[in-house]
């Protein structure tokens, strides 16, 4: 009986997103932003979203804070964080599970920041509205929160306005009010895009060392592959609003199975020879507002055919949970240049 009882229990994944399709609707278009996504978060991990601008996933992170304009979004699906079910809960349920429950660092701390008020304001107000606390203990945890991002002299940047931090520094503030009310799950929409090389390995390695502190589930944007393989446990490839690959890093990283996966792949300069020129992905995304029948890569893939053009490809899962969307998926070279 006791070895019956201390068995592991399987855990419950923190986010479950089933079937999400996000329309924008005006007097003149319909725009099939995303196209029945379905993931899932366990946990302690990291998702990692990828792919070309437009595919859909800030679309998707944004949709998980209910960040959309109501009037012109028709979003349905299903969308579970923890114990909160997203599509049922009220503006008013919304604003208590944001910040506290779900917190998101975005791609522009300068948009995002309030630039009238200080740093350490900013921050403190986020602690106050959730945690009830005095003026004087939110500080206090402003100013913890600043050194815990590795901000230099936070006592003094505590004091500061953003436009007076430089971009590296206002991406940590970004952190530090994203990570104030210690969040079960952070969502990151391409908060390293900005920033120089040297200052963007900085923030991952202190986002990664606190979202393992913390234990937190991340959902982490990027079109940067190096940011995924440094940071993800999982990835998802999105293409046109919809997951056309999904698996571990190593999976879909170290052996592509979807003909787009391994494009990108090839487009990057890591590992190419000087003289010679980059494999990109010819053609252009398609406009979402008229996406083909069929599969929506199709006219700028090599390997597609006439079945390419008839329906969109199922699901295929492989023992190693390795998931794509592709009819022709065996005929992708398993090995990539300059990824080994």
């Amino acid at each position: 009986m006791e070895s019956i009882a201390n068995e592991a229990r399987p855990v419950t994944p923190l986010v479950e997103v089933r079937d999400l399709t996000v329309n924008f609707v005006s007097r003149d278009s319909n725009v099939r932003a995303v196209n029945g996504v379905s993931f899932d978060v366990m946990p302690g991990e990291v998702l990692c979203i990828i792919g070309e601008s437009g595919s859909g996933k800030s679309v998707t992170m944004r949709s998980l804070m209910q960040l959309h304009p109501k009037k012109r979004s028709v979003i349905s699906g299903a969308m579970r964080v923890g114990q909160y079910d997203i599509m049922a809960l009220s503006e008013r349920e919304m604003g208590s599970v944001r910040g506290s429950v779900i917190s998101m660092i975005f791609q522009e701390p300068m948009t995002a920041l309030d630039p009238v008020y200080t740093i350490g304001d900013q921050i403190a107000e986020t602690v106050m509205r959730h945690e009830k606390c005095s003026k004087e203990d939110a500080m206090k945890r402003a100013l913890e929160l600043l050194q815990m991002v590795k901000v230099p002299s936070p006592e003094r940047r505590l004091k500061a306005f953003p436009h007076e931090l430089s971009g590296g520094l206002r991406q940590r503030a970004m952190m530090a009010v994203a990570l104030s009310c210690r969040p079960s799950l952070l969502l990151a929409d391409e908060p390293t895009t900005a920033l120089d090389a040297t200052v963007q390995i900085q923030v991952l390695i202190v986002l990664r060392k606190l979202q393992e502190e913390f234990g937190m589930g991340v959902i982490f944007v990027t079109h940067d592959l190096g940011v995924a393989a440094q940071i993800a446990d999982k990835v998802a490839v999105m293409y046109a609003g919809r997951i056309i690959e999904y698996g571990s890093v190593r999976e879909v990283l170290l052996n592509p199975k979807h003909p787009y996966t391994l494009g990108l792949l090839s487009s990057t300069v890591h590992g190419q020879n000087r003289d010679t020129d980059i494999d990109a992905i010819p053609g252009s995304p398609p406009d979402l507002r008229f996406l083909p029948p069929g599969c929506s890569f199709a006219p700028r893939c090599k390997y597609a055919s006439e079945v390419c053009q008839e329906g969109f490809p199922p699901e295929v899962t492989d023992q190693n949970a390795h998931m794509v969307r592709c009819f022709h998926h065996d005929k992708v070279a398993p090995v990539v240049v300059g990824h080994s």
